[in-house]
Parts: C-alpha cells; sequence; structure tokens
C-alpha cells in the first residue's frame, strides 16, 4: 500500500509557472509508475502525464506536452510536476495516482491506477 500526498497548487497568472509534488509513503515507491490526472469543474478526470517506475519513460497529454514536465526522485519518494506558461483552461484540481502496471495506453487510463492522492487546486487567471 503507497499513500500520496500532493502539494505547491496555488494560483497563478496566465504564462506563470507551478510546481506540483506528490509525496509517497512506504518502501516500495520506486515499485510504482506514477501519473497525474486533472479534473475541472463540471469536467470528467483527464491525463496530464505519467512516468515509469525508474523514470526513463514519459508520457504527455497533447494539452500539456511542451508545457509541463513529469519527474521522479525515487531517493525522496516524490513525483513532481513542472507546469510552465500555464493557461486558463489548465485550472483544475490535480491528482497524483500510483500503478504497478505501465504501458504508453495503460499509462493514461485512470482505472489502471490503485492509488490516488487527495489533490491539490491549480488556479490559472487570465
Amino acid at each position: 500500500q503507497v499513500q500520496l500526498v500532493e502539494s505547491g497548487g496555488g494560483l497563478v497568472q496566465a504564462g506563470g509557472s507551478l510546481r506540483l509534488s506528490c509525496a509517497a509513503s512506504g518502501r516500495t515507491f520506486s515499485s510504482y509508475a506514477m501519473g497525474w490526472f486533472r479534473q475541472a469543474p463540471g469536467k470528467e478526470r483527464e491525463f496530464v502525464a505519467a512516468i515509469s517506475h525508474g523514470g526513463g519513460s514519459t508520457y504527455y497529454a497533447d494539452s500539456v506536452k511542451g508545457r509541463f514536465t513529469i519527474s521522479r526522485d525515487n531517493a525522496k519518494n516524490t513525483v513532481y510536476l513542472q507546469m510552465n506558461s500555464l493557461k486558463p483552461e489548465d485550472t483544475a484540481v490535480y491528482y497524483c495516482a500510483a500503478t504497478r502496471q505501465f504501458t504508453k495506453r495503460m499509462a493514461q487510463r485512470d482505472y489502471d491506477y490503485a492509488h490516488w492522492g487527495q489533490g491539490t487546486q491549480v488556479t490559472v487567471s487570465s
């Protein structure tokens, strides 16, 4: 079992940057691939980015490609999401999630993730 706690959300102007962190409990963090998802009001949760167990493979939603970067530090049990050039449409609650399995298709499906954090709000003003 792994517990996840996100932090780093907040209010930022369009064009600005934020870095989200997700700290994981336990000694098995490196056995999990990690993902970031987001959910805006009135919308379904959507995939943002994912990273493999060792960090060698990453996937991004087209909407954030080139602006967001996912990374992880297995020594610190933490995964990050660096968000640059933020847009008002990036406003959402951002969740990190953990899964044992990792393929390109599975990494983008929220139902393939077994563990979730509580979320952190990101608001981008225009």
